[in-house]
């Protein structure tokens, strides 16, 4: 094997080393992180975390997950593989990496797959250009589209599944990690959110989903650039040298293995090697901030959860050939261009005709004024919903 691909995956057979015990978030429901808006008594047999998993699960949101993009955008001319990544699929993939990682370092695993199962669940249709068209419709109206605070809308507000509460009631923890995985927010800009603990870092259970959505996409997107035919093998084992080693691996181990199993060999080992890469580097971290608490954590300097130099390289020369030769490549440059064309031709059809909206949305024009509320509306459309929406419009 090279070099480089030795040295990055030197860690894949050393088990990470247990984090400090007071460093998970606790997961007994009198903790403060179990605090719910809505008090309710606690479960005879369930955690609290273990409560909202199935309550985010249970959603109409999370079931909508199914028919929204991940990478490959559907369009009704052309039938999409079915083996090709949805948004459901990927966050699937992200609880299985999360939840392994809570489990390997003693961490909380019901808290990190709840904030697995929950972090796509605010994105719009068709990816990440359908999220970018919506944020440029509402920019035109000084509004912002940020999926974590629409998430957060959701699971607060829009799931109705309750006679108790508006809401799911989730817990405080889940309610943060949702918003706080992937990026900080200040105080200053987002006083709603105070509660939130605005001045501190989230719980490592947190933290870590930012890094397991990236390996998820990551190895994803290089098997189904892969299978779809817009990536060859050849340029992948070229421009990311940690596949190309691994994969040379598989075939000196088995010469006379079908091409297409190789394939998925190498990118099984190359989401193994992330995943304990990431595993044993954040407990190298906490180790070395001499971090004993979950409130170590919090006032760190900076974030834990992080891979090796060494790994966060190779995964950000993977992720740039990505975008280079899948996301923005000539044929879905086609299809991005699609999705913006629909989210704003959309948008605006029903700036025009607010009649367009469903009772339950024109109720929150007078609280939450129409430019916001067509923005909930489409946000939470599949991609064949808003297609056929959209041909209504031009009709």
């Amino acid at each position: 094997m090279p070099h480089e691909a030795s040295i990055l995956t030197e860690r894949q057979n050393l088990p990470p080393v247990p984090l400090p015990p007071a460093i998970a978030v606790p997961g007994h429901a009198e903790s403060e992180l179990a605090r719910r808006a809505w008090p309710e008594p606690p479960h005879p047999y369930r955690a609290p975390f273990a409560r909202d998993a199935a309550r985010v699960l249970h959603t109409r949101a999370f079931r909508r997950l199914a028919g929204k993009t991940q990478v490959f955008t559907r369009l009704p001319a052309e039938v999409p593989s079915d083996h090709s990544r949805s948004r459901l699929t990927h966050t699937l993939e992200v609880t299985q990496i999360s939840r392994t990682l809570a489990r390997a370092l003693g961490l909380n695993a019901e808290l990190a797959e709840t904030l697995a199962l929950a972090h796509d669940i605010g994105h719009p249709p068709f990816g990440h250009a359908g999220e970018k068209a919506l944020d440029e419709a509402l920019r035109a109206h000084g509004f912002r589209f940020d999926h974590n605070l629409h998430a957060l809308r959701i699971v607060t507000w829009f799931e109705e599944r309750y006679p108790a509460f508006r809401g799911l009631n989730l817990t405080l923890a889940v309610r943060e990690g949702i918003i706080k995985h992937s990026r900080d927010y200040s105080a200053a800009a987002h006083p709603e959110l105070a509660e939130y603990f605005l001045d501190r870092f989230p719980p490592l259970e947190a933290q870590l989903i930012d890094l397991a959505d990236e390996i998820a996409y990551l190895t994803a997107d290089l098997d189904d650039g892969l299978d779809s035919g817009i990536l060859a093998l050849d340029e992948v084992r070229e421009a990311v040298p940690l596949f190309r080693g691994l994969h040379d691996a598989v075939l000196a181990a088995y010469p006379a293995a079908k091409p297409r199993l190789a394939v998925y060999d190498a990118l099984r080992r190359l989401l193994n090697a992330m995943v304990t890469d990431l595993a044993c580097e954040t407990s190298a971290r906490v180790a070395t901030q001499g971090a004993t608490t979950l409130e170590d954590v919090r006032r760190a300097p900076a974030r834990l959860a992080t891979l090796s130099p060494r790994m966060e390289t190779a995964r950000a020369r993977a992720k740039e050939f990505l975008y280079a030769r899948l996301y923005n490549s000539p044929g879905m440059e086609d299809e991005h261009s699609h999705a913006t064309e629909v989210v704003h031709g959309v948008f605006d059809a029903i700036l025009a005709d607010p009649s367009l909206l469903p009772a339950d949305h024109q109720a929150q024009i007078p609280a939450e004024g129409l430019v916001r509320t067509v923005a909930d509306y489409i946000a939470g459309m599949t991609d064949t919903y808003i297609e056929q929406l959209w041909t209504r419009c031009r009709g």
